[in-house]
């Protein structure tokens, strides 16, 4: 009977970054994802890497920044990885930008500094408003992140099967888990919940306080490039220029379970909000539409660390940060499995605070 260190349950971004450091460490992992690996939240994503400001809880501010700092070492390592595979299709862009944002409005956000007319004109002189600030961020792109992490795993060795939801965790006996699914039985003696939001659908283990909320984007290619430089950021919407020409615009935040449909109100209402920042993108082409479903929490923090059942372990309830937070997660994570410190302050995101 075949049992593994740790079963981690749920391949996006958390989840595999999460078994790729474990791996790092020595551990045999598998990794059960319901769908395709990287398919919900993590494909859904913008992908801005954005410490400061936003809509980032106080309690969040020291990881996000702590991750931030450790995100392009973990991307080259992740193209090094995808790259060692060359019997494969060419490898994922991860995209790593590092232009910087662009601050409209009349939000404080840390770091920034406000920038002169002349200033904004060049930066982007597509933009309509002269007053703005310039923070410095850098944004991937989640898409290409995710196939570089699934890559990574293979090159690796992780295990990983996917199409089935894992159902269910039975604690078989004193230092080992099965993991349920609807075709087969997975034993080890650690799991980590990382299922971001059906992470409360999983039977036998810790009720988790996890739900869907649901965000709607769109993307455009304007009729000329390079178009726009930097990611430009207001209090009601965004834009996230890709290095292929694309142009990301969002996003909504909405409590409608795990209703994934596009609507074409909300796509208008974004359009106009990027119009007012952008008036180009009035005549630029909507390349794709789309939705994804971010893992809430009560408290939109996220839940981190060992449940009152020994071994058992979740990692869920990102929201809005969870590419952001990928890389220092999984570095936590990793600390906490193997008995060690965690390396941070984590007891704003402990489970027991919704015992």
């Amino acid at each position: 009977m075949k049992s593994w260190d740790v079963i981690v349950l749920g391949c996006g971004v958390i989840g595999a970054s999460l078994a790729r450091e474990l791996n790092k460490s020595g551990m045999t992992v598998l990794v059960i994802e319901r769908g395709e690996p990287g398919r919900e939240a993590s494909h859904a994503a913008a992908g801005m890497l954005a410490p400061h400001g936003g809509d980032l809880p106080k309690e969040l501010g020291g990881l996000a920044v702590a991750s931030a700092a450790i995100y392009p070492e973990f991307v080259r390592e992740l193209e090094d990885e995808a790259a060692a595979r060359p019997h494969e299709a060419h490898a994922p862009s991860i995209d790593l930008r590092s232009q910087g944002t662009i601050l409209i409005g009349d939000e404080q956000v840390q770091g920034a500094r406000l920038l002169g007319r002349d200033e904004v004109v060049e930066l982007e002189p597509c933009l309509a408003s002269s007053k703005a600030k310039f923070i410095e961020e850098n944004s991937v792109d989640p898409r290409g992140l995710m196939a570089a992490l699934v890559r990574s795993l293979k090159h690796r060795g992780v295990d990983l099967v996917h199409g089935t939801p894992a159902t269910s965790i039975v604690r078989a006996q004193e230092g080992s888990f099965e993991v349920h699914t609807a075709k087969s039985k997975y034993f080890s003696g650690v799991v980590v919940n990382c299922c971001g939001a059906w992470s409360s659908e999983i039977a036998g283990g810790i009720s988790v306080p996890s739900r869907a909320r649901k965000g709607q984007m769109f993307s455009v290619i304007p009729r000329k490039t390079p178009f726009l430089e930097h990611v430009v950021r207001s209090e009601e919407i965004y834009l996230v220029p890709r290095s292929n020409g694309r142009i990301l615009v969002g996003a909504t935040v909405e409590d409608r379970g795990f209703d994934k449909r596009v609507e074409a109100e909300a796509i208008k209402r974004m359009q106009n909000l990027a119009e007012k920042l952008v008036p180009e993108i009035a005549h630029a082409k909507i390349h794709e539409t789309w939705a994804g479903l971010r893992p809430g929490t009560p408290d939109d923090l996220p839940i981190l660390g060992e449940t009152s059942t020994p071994g058992y372990f979740i990692a869920t309830g990102h929201f809005r940060n969870g590419i952001l937070l990928a890389p220092v997660t999984a570095e936590i994570m990793a600390r906490l499995l193997r008995r060690e410190a965690a390396g941070h302050s984590i007891e704003p995101f402990s489970p027991a605070r919704f015992a």
